[in-house]
């Protein structure tokens, strides 16, 4: 998913769940879920302590025996969410605008992961002594570019020993168990995004947008799976159109149409509690998410909404420099 910035609500029988990092999968008892090459966030309450979050807010029962993490998955630290919101007030201050990241520190650990100075499962699993002078070198270098940064590191790992005996019957060679589970006995495997596509950090309306891969390349290069499985490719998709924080929105609808669509849609994002923007369903992005995605199928979802509108309207093209253009400029 590429970490808990961004978040699922999910209803099965009656009962509501709000997923940030936690496959969905995990309520189904029958089912394995794997946190693959993604962001494991570890140390924040609002996620972590994962075992009183699944018990307590879930009343999920057994879970921890059904969820499998890659011993390749990068690790978000406290102070990459502490650098993540020093960023934004930085671009506020410099360029009068901000991206309106969630502040979940997902930006600054693929940024950690793209210099190679990044720490995953696997180090914290294997010898602490080597991770503990990794993670002090980390720390320092944010602390040398932040100097109003504060970094509690003998706190910190502490806290990172002991969540590392709780995850570590958990952990499992990722590709290994990717291959084991394509090549056993049938199994269906569904693998699920976070994330539109749209705000994939290649193909998405740059700089405003995450930074992994939330396209269906995702699956390639997240969970290491070859290309020649993958199978039907679902593309999920509103009647309308949102959007969370800042970026290009043509059909947006700053009056009445767009309060409409945000009350009836209960448009909050699960993550931030922010409102979504909301306007008209918009074609171009939806055929520039087919071109890149290749969908099989389309769930069309939240039609319901629209039931009280007299007149519906779609965003059908665009216009760059007075002409109809055939693309996603």
């Amino acid at each position: 998913q590429g970490g808990n910035n961004a978040g699922h609500t999910v209803v099965v029988d009656g009962k509501e769940y709000d997923f940030h990092l936690f496959p969905s999968g995990i309520i189904n008892p029958k089912a394995i879920s794997f946190i693959g090459k993604t962001i494991s966030e570890l140390t924040k309450s609002n996620n972590i302590t994962w075992w009183v979050a699944a018990t307590i807010f879930c009343r999920l029962k057994d879970w921890e025996k059904r969820l499998i993490i890659s011993d390749r998955a990068h690790i978000v630290f406290d102070f990459h969410q502490a650098v993540d919101g020093l960023q934004e007030v930085q671009r506020q201050a410099q360029e009068g605008k901000n991206i309106g990241t969630t502040k979940k520190g997902i930006g600054p650990t693929y940024s950690s992961k793209a210099a190679r100075t990044g720490l995953r499962i696997c180090d914290l699993l294997s010898d602490f002594d080597e991770f503990s002078s990794r993670f002090k070198n980390l720390a320092q270098q944010y602390k040398s570019m932040f100097p109003t940064l504060e970094v509690d590191i003998e706190g910190q790992l502490k806290k990172l020993k002991g969540y590392a005996e709780k995850i570590r019957p958990m952990v499992r060679d990722g590709v290994y168990f990717m291959y084991e589970a394509l090549h056993g006995s049938p199994k269906k495997i569904l693998v699920e995004g976070a994330n539109a596509a749209l705000l994939d950090i290649d193909f998405g309306t740059y700089p405003f947008v995450t930074s992994s891969n939330c396209t269906v390349g995702g699956v390639c290069t997240g969970l290491g799976v070859p290309p020649q499985h993958v199978g039907d490719v679902y593309g999920v998709v509103k009647a309308y159109t949102t959007r969370v924080g800042i970026g290009a929105f043509p059909t947006e609808q700053i009056n009445e149409i767009g309060d409409l669509l945000q009350s009836r849609g209960h448009e909050w994002g699960v993550t931030t509690g922010r409102k979504r923007r909301c306007g008209w369903l918009d074609l171009v992005i939806l055929k520039y998410a087919h071109m890149i995605n290749g969908f099989t199928a389309l769930a069309l979802t939240k039609l319901d909404i629209l039931d009280v509108l007299d007149e519906i309207k779609i965003g059908v093209a665009y216009k760059l420099g007075g002409k109809r253009i055939p693309y996603f400029p």
